[in-house]
């Protein structure tokens, strides 16, 4: 229960890696906002969430949309009072393709909900979090950002390696509030996000299951993977941490493909 009666804010709150993450915040105590553009599915995590006997307030955010990030942080103070944590996890992926090739629009799209969307709502988040003597921030990189290299995923990776060095000079400007700022950066983590929605639940499977033969704990993650480190470097158990990037990827980007060009698996077993 390390968030008991703590306000915790979760962007993108409603699927995914930001509804494991709003459920493990609820789940230690804390009343949650979740914001999203799609409420069908923030109000169904809210429902989860007031289940455990916690408060939820569901509020409509485009992150991209300075407007929008501002009323956001507004309404989460209007009615519970203060804000402890900020997890700034709303983003996308986009239809990636090579730079030479990919529309302007497409390129701005990716940075302005992953890149511009964590900006303004760490903008609009920090003067709440002072005034509450509040905790932490959590962004969500990648392990594209730093890492790894997707060939297609050019806008994706600038803008998760933005997301990171704005985490770098966001937990030296907050230091001396007491506020640390921290990053996660997962690997391959089993959501819908990545994938097309013609594909079917057992080529969705089958994909991960040869992926996680290329991992070195042979695993593919899942949300609540990602859903426990973000609640622990929110948490005063990492009180001494800030400006970190903690990646969480079973081990996928210590891996050389020279090393075994042709085996299915990667490492291969050397006992």
């Amino acid at each position: 229960m390390r968030f008991t009666d703590k306000i915790v804010l979760v962007t993108g709150g409603g699927q995914g890696l930001g509804r494991a993450a709003a459920l493990r915040f609820a789940s230690e105590g804390a009343d949650i906002a979740i914001a999203d553009t799609r409420l069908d599915v923030a109000h169904a995590t809210a429902r989860d969430i007031t289940g455990m006997g916690r408060r939820a307030l569901v509020i409509s955010a485009d992150v991209s949309d300075e407007g929008e990030c501002k009323r956001m942080v507004e309404k989460t103070m209007a009615h519970f009072k203060r804000l402890d944590v900020t997890f700034t996890n709303a983003g996308i992926i986009g239809t990636g393709g090579i730079v030479a090739n990919m529309p302007t629009e497409n390129w701005d799209q990716v940075i302005a909900v992953n890149l511009r969307g964590t900006f303004l709502t760490c903008k609009y988040s920090i003067p709440a979090l002072i005034a509450s003597e509040g905790m932490s921030i959590v962004t969500m990189a990648s392990s594209m950002a730093g890492w790894d290299t997707s060939l297609t995923g050019a806008a994706y990776m600038a803008s998760k390696e933005g997301v990171s060095g704005l985490t770098r000079s966001l937990a030296l400007q907050l230091a001396p509030y007491g506020i640390r700022v921290n990053a996660v950066c997962p690997g391959v983590i089993k959501t819908r996000l990545s994938f097309r929605p013609d594909q079917t639940e057992e080529e969705w499977e089958t994909h991960y299951e040869r992926f996680s033969q290329r991992i070195p704990l042979r695993r593919v993650g899942v949300p609540e993977d990602v859903a426990a480190a973000v609640a622990f470097l929110a948490s005063d158990e990492a009180r001494h941490i800030t400006g970190s990037m903690l990646l969480i990827d079973g081990g996928q980007t210590l891996q050389s493909w020279s090393n075994a060009p042709d085996d299915d698996a990667y490492p291969v077993n050397i006992r």
